[in-house]
């Protein structure tokens, strides 16, 4: 690792104007790749409701779809606003009133459910089909030229909509947090690091990684705005360790190699290698294991932040020394005290009363657990928007003008016959919460002969394999309500075309609870089994990974727990996400004061004595980490007008903190109840050669100062070109 790390120094100029070049490719395959807004687009392809929607597509042209309520315009404008929308790019049929019958004969022809389901005393509504998918580009296009041709009298609803809003706003919003994100990270640097400069040496190192990763991005086709928001925000958080930790190495070696900064920084980057790539191991593990869900919207974030990751650590190694030599100067004209405080104090308190930090956790564990298995979780994405949005208010406008707060779509065999088809509605229209039960058949009635259906009409809800029918319901996405419903229409129209399926938001957020409930589960198990096996591999131990696991999963019961107890619902991917990204980030605190315990232990030192050394001297490194994290994502939880994105923010930074104060607290005490199961179950641990016996507090400090003035004085005749610093000991070259 030495000669790579030489080899480093010496290419620096080479390897920051490759950096630079690299950046170019990079943005183009940023701004290249797609953004998916549709969650429901992650659902598994294997699903009926998928399918169904595929089906809608390719045998009717028909993707997307919408109702745009139209308020106090006569008929007449009404039809001249239905052509203007017909006219519109990717809109493959506009149904209404006129579609039946000329708009010269009266709706009193209609049958009175129908007229009274598509009217109201001082509004219309009608049915618009688009041939590309719910959340196509050309979809969302259409959804913006509709608004503009349209006036302040029409109100777009439906999923195509929301997404669309969705866009905009994301569009929007994403340079203000990202800046709010680095411009809070850098403050936090400034404050608890040596130099105002090094701060932003950092974060052009990370944010190349950044960049690289969002360009490769391209190579996958597309991400979800998710992904997309939280990618750079996590990137951010959890590699700054790394930056951290080379900088600290680097100014520790350059004592050793006084005057010659590019040897130390090669030995800083032989020593960085290994020790950060151990460490990301464990946050790849956890980014990795979301990979595991049906619900693929976590393979889409778990590959984009574990490669997100490797830039990290890439770039922490070569292009981060590569400006850190460049800029040496500059950086040491900047040097100021640091203001992170010594907590020796602290560390000597917390490891003498470790017995209240275990009673704490048997107090709190319980109704940790409790919060965390019994948070309220809300599925209808649209709570993710703010309720002033366009679509959102089109939406309360159909739920209250018309009742209907959902339209599924029912594709049923075309072959099936007229009176089965006629029966199969009237049984749907009977189920609880259903206005609406319209298809081709029941728009002939006594009063609309079957000649006077147009041929418009016929090709909307009639194909060669499949018809097309349309359910109003007054029940909102992802209630119990609606989902009773769903389960109720299914096994009405399986009984009269076993191949019918029932689409559209409610059966497909119905679909995307059971998945992500059963993702969830798998997902847990699959992170914590990951990570339990690289900190055995670690440690050659059994009980530490139960141990440290424990200890991050208790912080993660308590982050995901407090809701529960505050009555605030999280989004049914926060639970997933904050998990594994908890479990995977934060572990670094416990395995950093973990290895220093060990180290301590095997020097001889008695419990007690390692434990403080180990706490004492990772609590400086552990608080700036989470404050990094939390800086990164706290800022943008506040800011985010998308709750999806605010929510997960701030349960990130809530959670960094937690952690933070688990490993400071808990883990001590845990490392001191089980030392003796530790050394006996653990390979590479070994007690005292010599049995120490108890002293007092007065007594050892007593012995420690002894220590250092030996240390001091035995130092003192060393000088600094007669020795090799191995550790903390001075040995003279002419001793060899």
């Amino acid at each position: 690792m030495i000669k790579l790390g030489k080899w480093i120094t010496k290419h620096r100029v080479i390897i920051l104007i490759v950096a630079v070049v690299l950046l170019i490719p990079s943005v183009l395959g940023m701004i290249a790749t797609r953004i998916n807004y549709d969650m429901l687009n992650y659902l598994p392809d294997t699903m009926e409701t998928i399918q169904g929607q595929d089906i809608l597509l390719n045998d009717f042209g028909k993707g997307a779809f919408s109702m745009i309520i139209v308020e106090d315009m006569e008929p007449k404008d009404v039809f001249a606003l239905k052509e203007k929308i017909e006219a519109v790019d990717h809109v493959d049929s506009v149904i209404w009133y006129d579609s039946i019958a000329d708009i010269s004969i009266p709706m009193d022809i209609l049958p009175d459910k129908i007229k009274d389901a598509f009217n109201t005393d001082h509004s219309t509504v009608m049915a618009v089909f688009f041939d590309t998918s719910t959340s196509a580009d050309e979809t969302m296009d259409a959804i913006n030229t509709i608004r503009d041709v349209t006036n302040n009298q029409c109100f777009v609803s439906g999923m195509s909509a929301m997404v669309t809003d969705l866009k905009n706003l994301c569009e929007q919003e994403e340079p203000i947090y990202v800046a709010i994100a680095v411009v809070l990270a850098v403050v936090v640097m400034m404050l608890f690091m040596d130099s105002f400069l090094i701060p932003l040496i950092f974060l052009a190192s990370i944010g190349m990684a950044i960049l690289y990763n969002l360009g490769s991005n391209y190579f996958l086709g597309e991400i979800s705005y998710i992904t997309k928001a939280l990618s750079a925000i996590l990137q951010l958080g959890v590699t700054m360790d790394y930056s951290i930790f080379l900088w600290h190495s680097y100014n520790e070696q350059k004592v050793r190699f006084d005057g010659d900064k590019e040897r130390a920084m090669a030995h800083a980057i032989s020593n960085s290698i290994i020790s950060v790539a151990s460490s990301s191991i464990t946050t790849i593990a956890g980014f990795l294991s979301m990979c595991f869900m049906s619900f693929t919207l976590g393979a889409d974030l778990g590959i984009v932040m574990a490669k997100g990751v490797v830039f990290g650590l890439i770039g922490c190694v070569t292009i981060l020394p590569s400006l850190i030599l460049v800029f040496d100067k500059a950086i040491e004209k900047t040097r100021h005290k640091q203001l992170m405080p010594k907590f020796d104090k602290v560390a000597r308190f917390i490891t003498k009363r470790s017995w209240i930090f275990l009673i704490i956790f048997a107090v709190l564990i319980g109704p940790a657990v409790y919060g965390y298995n019994n948070t309220q979780k809300y599925y209808d994405l649209s709570q993710t928007m703010p309720q002033d949005m366009d679509f959102v208010i089109a939406n309360t406008k159909l739920k209250d003008d018309f009742g209907m707060s959902n339209v599924h779509m029912i594709l049923a065999d075309s072959k099936l016959s007229q009176k089965d088809a006629k029966a199969m509605l009237d049984e749907v229209g009977k189920v609880d919460g259903v206005n609406l039960a319209v298809g081709f058949d029941s728009l002939i009635g006594s009063a609309v002969p079957s000649e006077m259906i147009p041929d418009s009409i016929s090709e909307v809800l009639k194909g060669d394999k499949y018809q097309l029918m349309l359910v109003g319901s007054e029940y909102g996405t992802a209630t119990d309500e609606v989902n009773n419903q769903v389960t109720e229409i299914n096994n009405i129209i399986k009984k009269y075309d076993s191949s019918a399926m029932l689409i559209g938001e409610a059966p497909c957020t119905k679909d995307l609870i059971e998945v992500t409930d059963r993702d969830f589960k798998v997902v847990d198990v699959i992170s914590i089994a990951a990570i339990f096996l690289i900190i055995l591999v670690t440690f050659k131990s059994v009980t530490l990974p139960l141990i440290l696991v424990a200890v991050i999963e208790f912080a993660i019961f308590v982050n995901l727990g407090i809701p529960c107890y505050t009555g605030t619902e999280l989004a049914f991917i926060a639970p997933i996400c904050i998990s594994t990204i908890q479990l995977g980030a934060t572990v670094d605190y416990a395995i950093l004061m973990t290895t220093r315990y060990k180290k301590e232990r095997n020097k001889g030192n008695d419990k007690n004595e390692a434990v403080y050394t180990a706490l004492k001297s990772s609590i400086p490194s552990i608080i700036v980490s989470a404050l990094g994290f939390f800086a990164a994502t706290f800022g943008v939880g506040i800011y985010s007008n998308v709750d999806m994105i605010s929510s997960l923010c701030a349960l990130m930074a809530r959670g960094a903190i937690i952690s933070m104060v688990s490993v400071i607290l808990l883990l001590p005490a845990m490392l001191k109840l089980f030392d003796k199961i530790i050394i006996h179950t653990s390979l590479g641990f070994k007690e005292a050669e010599k049995p120490i016996r108890k002293r007092t507090e007065k007594g050892q400090q007593h012995e420690r100062d002894k220590k250092k003035d030996h240390k001091d004085n035995f130092n003192s005749t060393c000088s600094r070109n007669d020795r090799h610093i191995l550790g903390s000991a001075c040995i003279r070259r002419t001793e060899r």
